[in-house]
């Protein structure tokens, strides 16, 4: 396999010399490849999960050139730039069909696994704001679609129903249970935005605490990785997931008020350039959906036979199910102390 490996590297780079594993995502598969010029980053596109590979790289393109156009100084984040194949192409497709491309490696940085200062969480807060207020400016329209139906809660609902339909795996009482409970919130965002109180922009898509780069040396966020979810859609998508992510207290398991207090300000202190009345309002609301609906697509995925996330055993999808239901209940628990938190943090309170 290494030597497959270091032939489709040497299709953007023929001095490609070694490659090793990188990162943990449960989607693409990601190399570091070194190389005689520099390291570059190789990932094969699932295309299981992306049909449309050529998408992605059309709106990373279009990412790109918009941010180019700011003025400089009012860019903090670097974004991973497209290497080209050494016939001048995006992406290069294996005797197998799979989809490669390669990217510009952000040298002398980090992503992390887990928080270690509250002052992470604000900083990666504040970068998800920056990130959407670069690009509030930027038609969502013009944009792919690589993900149709990705974070339409409703659609995982009708998803989940088909499954169990159609399952012979027995069902998780408590998974079922919390489903039973919750789903009548599923649709809160997307009644909201059929009504007209929020608007579509462009949204990152993915934005958990391993896709914020930060500088080794600085211990500053200095980039955002993994865009192939760039899209169009609600910002508070990425709101709830970014919180979700990193107001998680792994050891104890429940939410991390104060975590949270750090990230939307980090994060209001962006957003508060474009954000309306509607859409601070549906702050809790977001916060409270994404850990279901991530619970929900896990349970769902561990229902049909572990067909989308990576998995080492059968029942991990199950585990990691249930840990969101908690997740959530334990946000449910806060919903006072994180609506006081909001109305503090909006701008002329």
């Amino acid at each position: 396999m290494s030597y497959q490996l270091l032939a489709i590297a040497r299709q953007f780079a023929d001095s490609a010399s070694h490659i090793t594993p990188l990162g943990n995502g449960l989607i693409n598969d990601t190399f570091l490849v070194k190389s005689a010029s520099q390291p570059f980053v190789l990932q094969r596109i699932n295309t299981q999960v992306f049909p449309n590979p050529e998408q992605i790289m059309t709106n990373l393109v279009s990412l790109s050139q918009h941010i180019a156009q700011k003025n400089s100084a009012d860019v903090r984040l670097q974004l991973p730039q497209i290497l080209s194949t050494v016939t001048d192409d995006s992406l290069y497709q294996d005797e197998q069909g799979g989809a490669w491309r390669a990217l510009s490696f952000i040298a002398d940085s980090e992503s992390l696994e887990a928080v270690r200062t509250l002052d992470d969480v604000r900083q990666t807060g504040q970068a998800l704001g920056h990130f959407h207020r670069l690009l509030s400016d930027l038609e969502p329209d013009s944009l792919h679609d690589t993900l149709p139906g990705f974070h339409i809660t409703p659609g995982y609902l009708q998803q989940y129903r088909q499954a169990l339909a159609e399952t012979s795996v027995a069902q998780d009482a408590y998974c079922a249970e919390f489903i039973d409970r919750f789903q009548h919130r599923a649709d809160e965002l997307e009644a909201a935005k059929e009504q007209g109180l929020l608007s579509l922009r462009v949204i990152h898509g993915d934005p958990k605490l391993n896709n914020f780069l930060f500088d080794i040396n600085s211990l500053q966020v200095i980039s955002l990785i993994d865009l192939d979810t760039v899209k169009p859609g609600l910002v508070h998508y990425d709101v709830g997931d970014c919180v979700r992510s990193c107001c998680h207290n792994s050891d104890s398991g429940v939410f991390d008020l104060e975590r949270c207090r750090a990230l939307l300000t980090g994060y209001l202190n962006e957003a508060a350039a474009f954000f309306t009345d509607h859409d601070y309002q549906y702050l809790y609301p977001a916060i409270r959906l994404i850990p279901f609906e991530l619970g929900l697509r896990f349970y769902t995925d561990y229902l049909q036979g572990n067909r989308y996330f990576k998995v080492t055993e059968p029942e991990q999808n199950l585990r990691r199910a249930a840990e969101q239901f908690r997740l959530c209940e334990s946000i449910l628990a806060h919903e006072p102390a994180i609506n006081r938190l909001i109305t503090e943090l909006r701008p002329g309170e």
